[in-house]
């Protein structure tokens, strides 16, 4: 086994404790609200129902938090980029004020819960930066400091930071914070239950039938019948509202390993240059510090995205030169969607909704928009709506119209591969031109076919088209994944979803080894 392969995978999963999967319905269920996701986002919406004596299900294809939320950086923050300029110039300066108010109660919310939960989940305060090094992007880090302090934010410009390396200038925000995801999730999840909530993990939902009540189907042929429904599925699985229209899907590498205590930054900073670099530090042992480096983010399953072991490398690189001594013991990928006008959207399905919700397309700013979530979901459900609530309705329109280029720009990118996918390609490798550990969409016998090589020699042949909707896939060697470039839906080399919005693997396909 090469070195390569001693790296482990998400430090948050390793080291959260865990037990035995809470297992699938036995049958039919009835509740008065169902979550389908056990992320961040959903976790947060069924704990707060709980909490108001709603009965609530939660039913996770997976484990709870193993998903985005297990795969995160993990700062707890609302500074967001450079948000809040773009919010001034797109929303007004009250959007942007909404923006700031919602995200700095999801921080609130998280810090009282550590606290009245005991939860240790190594929750450190810190301050935020957005940074740059170069000098021509130092007037934008100046109009968002400005923003920010209009929108009610401790914010400033700063030349200085503690970084091992100089930059031209940053906005800092004091009063943020950091920390293990997993280990915060999993104690919520345990608050859950006492408050009579139940979780179900390894129970993929498959169908909604909206109504009074709404019927859920699962992969297990289990129906769940609820008044409410949450969809938290971070990106939806059903596609009623058109909202994948108005998200594109984003990919991002994380790289850590344990730095000395005296050399590691104890803020957390993020800068747009060179394809994203997101810096922060997490308590490790023996007087050393797990260094946290996130960044060369790309369009899953798009054209330049299989060279991900080379954007492993870069980022390592650039890490090892920043902080010299450097030996990386994790790296991971997350997965995040953007919205078309840079708001999440957040409330009922879709127009004609009575008993759906979703929560989706937080731009990588996942922990403080879940929470942000569950606490306007929650008050949706029981008929409250905060002053907040038309920032992130999914149901706007203006925005989309004042966002119409990006918009225009992501259905342009899904309809080249709707379109391109159908044609027959030039040319076609043959299956033995695979090396171990390759993959590639190969046209076999007149179809085309997903064949990766593993390791010990055998090909694994699936259908190249997503279920969703029918793009063809494409392989990342470094993952082992085949990824839909369309709507960033994901499986493993025998076909299993890794990945939604699909929810049907990969069909298998024979083809004789060579």
């Amino acid at each position: 086994m090469n070195a390569e392969r001693e790296i482990r995978g998400s430090y948050w999963l390793e080291t959260a404790p865990g037990g035995a999967p809470a297992p699938p319905p036995a049958g039919d269920v009835s509740v008065d609200v169902a979550v389908v996701g056990g992320g961040i986002a959903g976790l947060s919406t069924a704990w707060e129902l709980a909490r108001r004596g709603r009965e609530v299900a939660v039913l996770e294809a997976d484990r709870i938090a193993a998903g985005v939320t297990g795969h995160t950086t993990a700062k707890l923050t609302v500074l967001h980029t450079l948000v809040y300029d773009h919010l001034r110039r797109t929303r007004g300066r009250e959007g942007a004020r909404l923006y700031a108010d919602s995200q700095s109660a999801a921080l609130r919310r998280a810090a009282e819960v550590v606290a009245d939960l005991g939860i240790d989940c190594d929750w450190e305060e810190a301050v935020a930066h957005t940074y740059a090094e170069a000098p021509e992007h130092v007037e934008a880090l100046r109009a968002e400091a400005e923003a920010a302090r209009e929108a009610g934010l401790p914010a400033e410009f700063v030349t200085g930071t503690e970084l091992p390396y100089p930059v031209a200038g940053a906005v800092r925000v004091t009063g943020q914070a950091q920390f293990h995801p997993v280990k915060y999730l999993r104690a919520l999840t345990d608050d859950l239950k006492r408050h009579g909530g139940t979780v179900y993990e390894g129970t993929r939902v498959t169908g909604l039938t909206e109504g009074e009540p709404c019927v859920l189907e699962t992969d297990t042929g289990v129906s769940v019948q609820a008044r409410e429904v949450v969809v938290a599925t971070h990106y939806p699985i059903f596609d009623r509202a058109l909202l994948f229209t108005r998200l594109s899907p984003r990919r991002e590498l994380v790289v850590a390993g344990p730095i000395d205590a005296d050399r590691a930054p104890r803020d957390m900073y993020i800068t747009t240059e060179q394809n994203t670099r997101s810096v922060r530090s997490a308590p490790h042992a023996d007087g050393t510090r797990l260094l946290v480096v996130t960044g060369e983010h790309f369009t899953p399953g798009a054209p330049g995205a299989a060279d991900v072991e080379e954007r492993f490398a870069r980022l390592t690189a650039w890490a090892q030169s920043r902080f010299p001594g450097l030996t990386p013991t994790h790296r991971w990928a997350t997965q995040d969607n953007d919205s078309t006008d840079s708001v999440p959207l957040v409330g009922r399905l879709h127009p004609g909704s009575r008993h759906t919700y979703v929560a989706t397309g937080f731009g990588g700013w996942g922990l403080s928009g879940g929470i942000m979530a569950g606490r306007l979901i929650a008050d949706l459900v029981e008929g409250r709506e905060p002053e907040w609530a038309g920032l992130y309705d999914p149901r706007r329109l203006a925005s989309v119209v004042r966002e119409g280029g990006t918009f225009l720009k992501n259905q342009a990118h899904v309809a080249k591969h709707f379109v391109g996918d159908r044609l027959p390609s030039v040319t076609s490798p043959a299956p033995e031109d695979l090396a171990p550990g390759d993959g590639a969409v190969l046209r076999v016998d007149g179809h085309q076919c997903a064949v990766h090589r593993d390791d010990s020699g055998q090909l694994h042949a699936v259908s190249a088209r997503c279920t969703h909707l029918g793009c063809l896939v494409a392989f990342n060697r470094a993952e082992r994944a085949w990824e839909c470039p369309c709507h960033g839906s994901r499986f493993d080399p025998d076909g299993r979803i890794l990945q939604g919005p699909a929810v049907r693997p990969l069909e298998p396909r024979e083809i004789t080894s060579h």
